[in-house]
Parts: C-alpha cells; sequence; structure tokens
C-alpha cells in the first residue's frame, strides 16, 4: 500500500496533543474494510474519529478477497518525521487429520 501524505490539519493537531504516532491498521479479506487507529503515547478517542474520517478520504481499501484475512499497516511517526509502510496475510495450513470407519446413527 502506497502511503499517503499525512494531512496538515491532522498533523498540526497531534503536535498539539502531543501524539507522537499515529498508526492505521487496515484489514479486509471478507468484502469488506475494516480500520483501527492507534496513536501513542495516549488515545484520544475524539482525535480518532477525526483520523478515521480523513483516512477515509484519502485511502482507497475496499477489503475485497476470497475470505483470507490480509491488511496493511501504516505508521505515521511524527517525532522521527518517519512514514512506514507494512502489510500482512493469513494463509492456510493444514493440521493433523485422521481417518476412521463410517458410523451410521441407528
Amino acid at each position: 500500500m502506497n502511503i499517503k501524505p499525512l494531512s496538515k490539519a491532522i498533523y498540526n493537531k497531534a503536535k498539539e496533543l502531543g501524539i507522537e504516532t499515529i498508526v492505521l491498521n487496515f484489514s479486509g479479506g471478507d468484502d469488506e474494510g475494516y480500520l483501527d487507529v492507534g496513536m501513542t503515547p495516549k488515545f484520544i478517542e475524539s482525535f480518532a474519529t477525526e483520523i478515521e474520517d480523513w483516512v477515509w478520504e484519502t485511502y482507497d481499501y475496499s477489503g475485497a478477497g476470497d475470505g483470507t484475512g490480509y491488511g496493511d499497516n501504516i505508521e505515521y511517526n511524527l517525532k522521527n518525521g518517519t512514514a512506514q509502510a507494512e502489510e500482512w496475510y493469513m494463509t492456510r495450513q493444514a493440521g493433523e487429520s485422521n481417518v476412521r470407519n463410517l458410523q451410521i446413527e441407528a
């Protein structure tokens, strides 16, 4: 996922509030995109709502898929002046199986 520039309004407010990092955790796979917003060193619910509104106007994330979970995490580090993106996905792994004779209930 391409990292979009952080809006100046979000940046300025975050600095005023003492926020050092803003983290966007996108997830999808079931034909819906989800977003969890995080921030450090403190979480401010009303500001998270503002960030979420900005994210859905800025990023295009459908969440479409075949039911296999996947996502993208983006971290804006205001303290260090960096932005980082990471993608993840789940894979199916077969576990132990067993075979027995078919039983029929009476």
